[in-house]
């Protein structure tokens, strides 16, 4: 069954990923609120203390990978912020 954890972790990632990726082309924030990446920062920290401390790998690394999806969503999302309207 661990091949499902994998499979969903994959999954997970690639969708969030690409909303960052959106973002980032898009150099617009598009309705998407800082509190969206400021809630997935802390909840990917805490799962990641607390999927080291049971040893689960999928777990570990599919947080350790959302962690950074939300400092860069956080980031871009900074970085949109700045931008004047319209250009």
């Amino acid at each position: 069954m661990e091949w499902l954890g994998w499979g969903s972790s994959f999954v997970l990632v690639l969708t969030i990923g690409y909303q960052v990726r959106n973002q980032w082309r898009a150099r617009d924030n598009g309705g998407v609120s800082r509190l969206l990446y400021v809630g997935q920062l802390c909840a990917s920290t805490g799962f990641l203390v607390y999927s080291v401390s049971l040893g689960n790998w999928v777990f570990t690394l599919t947080n350790a990978l959302l962690l950074a999806a939300a400092i860069t969503g956080l980031a871009i999302h900074a970085r949109n912020a700045r931008r004047p309207r319209g250009s």
